[in-house]
């Protein structure tokens, strides 16, 4: 029994309602109640806040449930403090030392590998996570009603300062308190909960459905209000899902845009054709050159409207097209009459300049790069080459002089 159920009445539960009901009441009412969103409404504020300033505090309640008001006040208590520290703010007057409402909670961060396919098309992705939840078997008190005791020792701080004298010097170091393993309670064995063992918290697999938006971009991150671990006296931290865009073997992405790799063969190039491009939403999109309108190797092409979905608004960008050309295979024809008709309709070959009569002009030829010297090519071109390497296949020589 207790002596007054006046704040219980405050905050709309019964005297034996656990930490968590008094968490939910108080989350509820402050919100309807506070001033900002009701300017008239700043005492009953007040009151629901010193509610659960004391109904919190375990000691607090226990002396208010023994004696009332009397025991279980706080005079220096403030609204928007308690309204700040429990919405994750760190409050205005900073009067106490330490805050009497719970804090919340560490984020829990998780890496969420998506293709490029599911950021234009969009996908409700279903994730499996472990996390710790409150222990329903002993609603998180870790043992049997009345069993967790304040440890003695290190009066529930969980640490104690050990002093030590080195000569004329004074040290205090910080450590955790023996009695209670750090954890500032005491549970004894026998009262212990069965299910957590007297942690207070159990491992849960959770299925959550991450809504994948079209236009979303590497990196993103989607945000589940209080679904990281739980423990006792905390407000559960967020549950942060980053989004990490696989690399796709057809498209290149920046921004809003594509960019495609087409290869396509020299007729076409020439002379017009068409090729497909199979888009990330199953469709074939069908792209026709036209005659005459010549392709050279590396030009870039835009298809409009045909890139990534922008996020929320969903306008496409464009699709960004470099073209590589296939030429045909070395003696595709020896036909002399083919090749005079190509030299029928392809344009006229260039003349070549003229040189002056003092210069010795002669004729040399093309040939295929062995094993050898394609290595040697290769091996100039990445590293670069002086002129005695070059005239005399790659080790220097040098002049001796003879004194005599």
């Amino acid at each position: 029994m207790v002596k007054d159920t006046k704040l219980y009445d405050v905050l709309g539960i019964s005297p034996s309602a656990n930490e968590n009901e008094i968490r939910k009441a108080y989350r509820k009412l402050a919100l309807q109640y506070h001033p900002d969103k009701n300017p008239n409404t700043g005492d009953k504020f007040k009151e629901i806040s010193h509610a659960y300033e004391v109904l919190s505090d375990s000691h607090k309640r226990d002396s208010y449930d023994k004696y009332g008001e009397e025991g279980g006040g706080d005079e220096g208590f403030s609204p928007e403090d308690i309204f700040a520290r429990f919405f994750g703010g760190f409050g205005g007057s900073q009067r106490r030392s330490q805050p009497s409402g719970p804090k919340k909670g560490k984020d829990m961060v998780h890496i969420l590998k998506v293709s490029l396919e599911d950021l234009y098309k969009g996908k409700i992705s279903k994730l499996a996570l472990q996390k710790n939840v409150l222990c329903s078997k002993c609603e998180g008190r870790g043992g049997k009603e009345g069993a967790v005791k304040t440890c003695t020792t290190c009066n529930g701080v969980g640490v104690r300062l050990i002093t030590r004298q080195i000569g004329p010097m004074i040290q205090q170091i910080q450590q955790p308190c023996t009695e209670c393993q750090g954890e500032g309670e005491i549970i004894r064995e026998k009262d212990r909960c069965k299910t957590c063992q007297g942690k207070k918290v159990v491992s849960e697999r959770k299925f959550i459905e991450v809504p994948i938006d079209k236009g979303m971009r590497d990196q993103q991150k989607i945000t589940f209000t209080e679904e990281a671990d739980q423990a006792p006296g905390i407000i559960p931290g967020d549950l942060i899902i980053v989004l990490q865009e696989k690399e796709h073997p057809r498209f290149k992405r920046k921004n809003d845009d594509l960019f495609y790799e087409a290869k396509i063969d020299l007729l076409s190039a020439l002379a017009g054709g068409s090729f497909n491009i199979q888009h990330l939403d199953d469709r074939v999109l069908v792209v026709s050159i036209l005659p005459g309108e010549v392709i050279r190797p590396g030009d870039l092409k835009v298809i409009a409207n045909e890139g990534m979905p922008s996020y929320r608004h969903h306008d496409k960008g464009n699709l960004y097209v470099r073209f590589e050309v296939e030429f045909p295979p070395a003696n595709w024809t020896t036909d002399s009459e083919q090749l005079s008709l190509l030299e029928g309709v392809l344009p006229p070959r260039p003349q070549l300049p003229y040189y002056d009569p003092s210069f010795v002009v002669e004729e040399a030829s093309l040939s295929n790069l062995d094993a050898r010297q394609r290595e040697r090519a290769e091996s100039g071109e990445a590293n670069g080459m002086d002129e005695d390497d070059e005239l005399h296949g790659g080790h220097r020589t040098g002049v001796q002089c003879a004194q005599q």
